[in-house]
């Protein structure tokens, strides 16, 4: 298996943490009982940062499925190589960056960070293009 594929797998890790973030958070706001119902009743607010949490994991949802077709296109159209292999990386440790910097409420150092991850995508895009 591709470098690629495996930091494709780390990433769809990162998804399952995010989400098991954001719910345990909200499950100790909640109770297990309103969690475990139908949930017809009005919650209460989410805390700040069980907002945030669900903000990050909602921005990362925005471009995992972006990144996973890219990581595959590439994958199957041979176009991996050093431009896939740092898109891929950048994606990766920057989406994992981001999740504390989220919920600890860091602006400006966050946006770039996000915008790292889009350059790891942009860097996969552009090698599928270029290869066919």
């Amino acid at each position: 298996m591709s470098t690629e594929l495996t930091l494709l797998g780390w990433t769809l890790v990162l998804a399952i943490v995010q989400i098991l973030l954001h719910s345990s958070l909200r499950t100790q706001e909640t109770g297990i009982a309103y969690n475990a119902s139908a949930r017809d009743e009005v919650p209460p607010p989410p805390g700040k940062v069980t907002a945030r949490l669900e903000r990050a994991k909602q921005n990362l949802f925005e471009t995992l499925p972006l990144f996973a077709a890219a990581v595959l296109t590439a994958h199957a159209g041979g176009a991996e190589g050093n431009l896939t292999l740092w898109g891929c990386w950048m994606y990766l440790i920057a989406r994992v960056v981001y999740v504390p910097l989220y919920a600890l409420g860091i602006p400006m150092v966050r946006s770039l960070v996000w915008l790292v991850s889009l350059a790891g995508l942009l860097m996969v895009v552009y090698a599928v293009l270029s290869h066919a």
